[in-house]
């Protein structure tokens, strides 16, 4: 089928929750091609979902081999390859244990039942969270986002969650009350504009948190697996958090979420308290075992601190052209470009020109690529950027 086909087929039988404008067909490594043969340069890797690239022979492998042996046996037996993912993960966050699940919207529900179950006989269970987050779609966690349009329609909420200002600890305490388990934190918002956390921020979270005997939890659902450089978001600050949530990259785009507990807190949950039927199947944490394994034998997180310096720099050449662009930033391969106006209008030349990429938070530029693109990718990319901009100037 051509894309007039597919976006007709579409439009018949889906649900318009989304407004897709490409049929994309095919991909490998940075490349993606759509059903009429454009190819594409994706630097947007399914919104940070396929952080080594599309089709890795390692996770293609790795599929294959587990779904011809075994895919599914319920959480009501062993499988081997659960406990094999979550003493990897366990290892490389400092201690721990798992509960595996299937997207990051149910891992964040995961961290909001935990807290409020941690906290229930201590009389606590509101979670504060921070104003232009993001962290799901769920009633639990668009309410646990702070942003009004993810809201809108769904009344009433469900209560119990606070809002602060995203690096400003100040707020953050006027929000704690008597009543509170936890505070919920991302180490970069993403859907909010690529905005990462201040150091002393962070640093004061950790510290208010073990004061108040309230949890600290991350949201790790985009800037973990690598993104920003570390393993996981929070681990470029120097904090350890009591529990935080995966998702998105882990499975390099087989759905699998998780929820990563410290040993204090991770036995809150005992058999009944929390479930799901598709959580840890052998297919997915194959999937995942093989994503942590090749960004370790590919050296994929030096790659992306070495690539993110490069795409930031260059970025902030251009912005530095242009007075409707304010700045480039982010850690890592997780980067906005800021302008002063919608986004949008640079988005769509861009994936006219055959580079994808998405804008957030209205006027920012949201550029996720693979953690192993390459130089030439990079500067493949930036030369697309300057060309849209410089066409978009001249209008």
């Amino acid at each position: 089928m051509n894309t007039a086909e597919i976006a007709d087929l579409q439009k018949q039988f889906l649900i318009p929750t989304y407004a897709p404008q490409l049929a994309l067909v095919k991909g490998s490594g940075t490349k993606v091609w759509d059903a009429d043969g454009k190819e594409y340069l994706d630097f947007l890797a399914g919104i940070a979902v396929l952080n080594v690239g599309h089709c890795h022979p390692n996770v293609v492998k790795a599929v294959q081999d587990q779904a011809a042996t075994l895919m599914h046996v319920s959480n009501l037996y062993y499988n081997e390859k659960q406990p094999q993912l979550a003493k990897a993960l366990a290892e490389k966050a400092g201690g721990g244990k798992c509960f595996f699940c299937n997207s990051g919207a149910e891992a964040n529900e995961g961290l909001i039942k935990l807290a409020r179950l941690w906290g229930s006989d201590k009389g606590k269970f509101e979670v504060v969270t921070m104003k232009n987050s993001f962290h799901g779609r769920t009633l639990a966690t668009l309410t646990a986002t702070g942003q009004d349009k993810v809201q809108k329609g769904f009344y009433p909420l469900p209560e119990g969650f606070a809002y602060a200002e995203f690096n400003n600890l100040e707020s953050v305490k006027t929000a704690i009350t008597e009543k509170t388990a936890a505070v919920l934190v991302e180490a970069v918002q993403g859907e909010g504009g690529i905005i990462p956390a201040d150091s002393e921020f962070i640093a004061g979270l950790r510290t208010l948190c073990d004061e108040k005997n309230i949890l600290l939890l991350f949201d790790e659902v985009q800037a973990g697996i690598g993104r920003t450089g570390k393993w996981f978001g929070f681990q470029n600050y120097d904090v350890q958090p009591d529990a935080f949530s995966l998702a998105k990259a882990l499975g390099n785009g087989f759905p699998i979420g998780a929820v990563v507990a410290s040993p204090e807190v991770a036995d809150t949950f005992q058999p009944g308290n929390h479930a799901t039927t598709f959580g840890g199947t052998p297919l997915a944490c194959a999937a995942a075992l093989a994503v942590l394994e090749t960004i370790e034998q590919e050296n994929l997180l030096e790659n992306a601190k070495a690539m993110g310096t490069l795409l930031l720099e260059k970025l902030q050449v251009i912005a530095d052209q242009y007075d409707w662009i304010e700045c480039a930033r982010g850690t890592g391969l997780m980067v906005g470009l800021v302008l002063n106006d919608s986004a949008l209008p640079l988005q769509k030349k861009l994936q006219e020109k055959g580079l994808l990429t998405l804008a957030t938070a209205v006027r920012v530029l949201r550029i996720l690529p693979p953690l192993n693109v390459t130089v030439e990718d990079v500067e493949k990319a930036v030369a697309l950027i300057e060309d849209a901009c410089s066409e978009l100037d001249s209008l």
